[in-house]
């Protein structure tokens, strides 16, 4: 049984997913990932709200930018976004991609900007 490379993401978000759950107290990051733009969402699953997104669409001059400096901006303007203060403790969700490049760089960014998780 040959899987593609999305069908192999698909089985580990889902399997991400079952344990990681956002709450009213402590909401999810989730991130997408593109090829051209890098999107974060922080979501209540309790209440199946979004709270806040962000996206590199909404940097603006992205001129001379490589896109891993991009994802930091992403994570400092949705930790600005909801308030660093606001939550005690994120849940990151990775959303089935490796912890590395873009997706680290959105979470140290999201941490520079105040979150904890």
């Amino acid at each position: 049984m040959n899987l593609t490379k999305a069908q192999k993401r698909a089985r580990i978000k889902k399997r991400i997913r079952k344990t990681v759950k956002g709450t009213p107290i402590s909401p999810r990051l989730s991130v997408y990932r593109s090829n051209k733009a890098i999107y974060a969402q922080i979501i209540d699953d309790y209440n199946g709200t979004t709270l806040a997104a962000a996206s590199s669409n909404e940097i603006g001059d992205t001129k001379g930018k490589t896109k891993v400096d991009q994802a930091k901006e992403v994570g400092k303007l949705i930790a600005s976004k909801i308030g660093g203060d606001t939550y005690e403790k994120i849940v990151f969700d990775r959303s089935g991609y490796i912890y590395h490049g873009r997706v680290k760089a959105l979470a140290e960014g999201a941490r520079e900007g105040g979150l904890k998780f």
